[in-house]
């Protein structure tokens, strides 16, 4: 998937345009409740997909029924009592994902608090998808093939998490906001958190849920 080119958090997602790249992205993109997906060509032959089209030269490419996700806003986290009914549901895939990758799995729980809230349908206004909201260009690094499978979903963002563990040497901080804001904007930062309110906001939350979970590992996470 070298040819994608996409910001992980922001921005309509950009591919050369490749056949068999551009079935993948569709397939990924397609689950997305009641989010028509928009495409175009530009002159250099890259195309650029999105859910929102702001450019008049989109067209559309997919249309997906409504009732297959729940589209969420960020602006009000799931209740306690869905959190941790859902917490419970998805500890097993959760912690044996984590063990398998060598990842701490207070951890692994504590970013799928803050993303989702456990809630394996979460689609956000920018496109993430599932427990992990997971970008599909990020996704499709990992050969995730439908975002909304958990499985899927956990063991690709687990990936991406310890990938980016080793890219910044285990540095949490930089880590999360990587994990938020994508490599390139912490690197362009000079291996900093960038200073993005939503990045900003985001891992000290992170990290919250993380020492919550450290000290009381059965418990929901606080928001």
């Amino acid at each position: 998937m070298a040819t994608l080119a996409c910001l992980p958090r922001a921005g309509p997602v950009r591919c050369r345009q490749r056949p068999a790249l551009l079935t993948v992205l569709l397939l990924l993109l397609a689950p997305v409740a009641g989010a028509n997906i928009y495409a175009f060509t530009d002159a250099d032959g890259t195309t650029h997909f999105s859910n929102v089209p702001q450019d008049k030269r989109y067209r559309l490419a997919l249309s997906t029924p409504r009732d297959s996700a729940e589209v969420t806003t960020g602006k009000r986290a799931p209740g306690a009592q869905y959190r941790a009914s859902q917490r419970a549901r998805w500890s097993r895939l959760i912690d044996s994902t984590a063990q398998n990758l060598n990842l701490d799995a207070a951890l692994l729980h504590a970013v799928i608090a803050t993303e989702s809230g456990y809630n394996w349908r979460a689609v956000s206004p920018k496109g993430a998808i599932g427990l992990m909201q997971l970008m599909p260009a990020t996704a499709g690094r990992y050969g995730v093939t439908n975002l909304y499978d958990p499985q899927q979903n956990v063991r690709a963002g687990a990936q991406h998490l310890r990938e980016l563990m080793g890219r910044f040497d285990n540095d949490l901080r930089l880590v999360l906001a990587a994990y938020n804001a994508g490599e390139q904007a912490v690197a362009r930062y000079g291996n900093r958190v960038p200073p993005y309110q939503e990045t900003m906001q985001y891992v000290p939350r992170v990290l919250g849920n993380y020492a919550r979970n450290q000290q009381r590992p059965q418990a929901a996470p606080e928001y």
